[in-house]
């Protein structure tokens, strides 16, 4: 297994004089070069154009520091195609870069290309395979951005989350996944799916590493707080917990134990019935704005679309507007309930996914323990460290306070270190 590029550690290198941008363009080239037939990651790709763009001068004293990224093919792009995963956008050219991608630009990021994702980051699985075992599906919608952070190809990658499509795809290829509090990274540029949940991320090796990016690209201070209190986490297994694993289960076991020895305050708790309404309520509240968001390629080219997505679209359409303003109530009711409990805790410890990554290439997975926290507009990350029955990752799911991303991603970091010295 190659190993992953730290992107807080390269930078640092960079901007000591100890390896340059082309250096580290052509580490990312040669992994890419060397894996990318096996694992799938990219659908669009220009090497050579990379490696020409990391000789621009003063690169190394940016904030991204040169550093090479990867965009999820859903995000608008001027120098690559934007196909979506879908043969209805093949060759499509927008004629303006997404928010974030102008942002990363502008931070001193070189795009390398763009990653896979399924079509209209929905369900249908995509061509990508897992890293750490090519037999397994690396989950969904973000499955080329994790793959390529997994398989050391890049430092850094974008993906989105609708349901769970930044922390399960990270939980499987046993990367970090950060997805920030809602609208933290503008979604413009984004192909939308439901406006109300679409949510803009980054992938990296480590906490530290989407730490560092984030900071990079918005501005913020997104440094640790190392004079932080010992945190108090909520362990929350919800209704839901019937469907992980016995190895999940005893994944976010040992985790609260490794996060208890290194002094926090761990209890576990159910969730209030106005919060975990919420996760229901993401089901007609996504399909209304999804019927809306294909209305054209609906309309015009159904027969393009794949039969999941068809099919989906079909349902969607007969979600009725007082179905969907009752839906829109009850989120709205949910996420008061989740700044409620965190009067009383510092950020929710729960599952990432299910389990490990399902075998095979005919799933991307279950986004069941991600849904709600998407819904919530809550900051949540995937902490690695963990793996299953067979030695696949577990990610293990921490989740924090609407725009206390900082804050969240310090415990995130805790976590982290806990569990490495468990």
């Amino acid at each position: 297994m190659t190993e992953m590029l730290s992107a807080a550690a390269l930078a640092q290198a960079v901007r000591s004089g100890h390896l340059s941008p082309v250096d580290v363009a052509e580490r990312c080239a040669a992994t890419i070069r060397a894996r990318e037939d096996d694992i799938r990651a990219f659908a669009s790709l220009d090497l050579d154009a990379l490696l020409t763009a990391a000789k621009a001068p003063g690169l190394a004293q940016t904030p991204l520091a040169g550093l090479p990224l990867g965009v999820k093919d859903i995000l608008d792009t001027v120098d690559f195609p934007t196909e979506r995963g879908s043969p209805l956008y093949a060759g499509y050219r927008p004629v303006s870069d997404a928010a974030v991608v102008r942002m990363a630009l502008r931070a001193g990021g070189l795009i390398a290309g763009k990653t896979v994702t399924t079509e209209f980051a929905f369900m249908t699985p995509s061509v990508t395979r897992n890293p750490r075992r090519i037999t397994h599906t690396p989950g969904g919608s973000s499955a080329g951005s994790a793959a390529a952070v997994a398989a050391g190809m890049l430092p850094i990658t974008f993906g989105t989350q609708t349901g769970g499509s930044i922390i399960r795809p990270a939980g499987y290829c046993g990367v970090t996944g950060y997805k920030p509090s809602f609208k933290l990274l503008p979604v413009l540029g984004l192909k939308p799916f439901s406006w109300s949940l679409d949510t803009i991320g980054l992938f990296g090796a480590h906490v530290a590493d989407v730490a560092f990016a984030a900071g990079a690209l918005t501005g913020r201070d997104f440094s640790f707080d190392d004079d932080a209190p010992a945190p108090r986490l909520a362990v929350v297994r919800t209704p839901r917990a019937h469907l992980a694993t016995p190895d999940a289960h005893a994944a976010l076991e040992a985790a609260a134990a490794a996060a208890g020895r290194a002094g926090a305050h761990l209890r576990d708790i159910e969730l209030p019935e106005a919060l975990e309404a919420g996760d229901a309520a993401t089901v007609p509240l996504q399909a209304y704005e999804a019927a809306l968001a294909f209305a054209d390629e609906w309309d015009r080219h159904r027969d393009a679309l794949s039969p999941t997505l068809a099919t989906y679209l079909e349902a969607a359409a007969r979600v009725t507007p007082e179905e969907y303003d009752a839906a829109r109530r009850a989120a709205r009711r949910a996420r008061y309930a989740l700044a409620d409990l965190f009067a009383d805790f510092d950020a929710v410890l729960t599952f990432s996914t299910t389990g490990e990554a399902p075998e095979g290439l005919g799933s991307t997975g279950s986004p069941v323990f991600n849904r709600l926290w998407t819904l919530s507009g809550a900051p949540c990350v995937n902490v690695t460290g963990m793996t299953g029955a067979t030695g696949m990752p577990l990610g293990i799911q921490l989740v924090g306070r609407f725009g206390r991303d900082r804050q969240t991603l310090t415990l995130a970091r805790f976590l982290e270190r806990a569990i490495a010295d468990a």
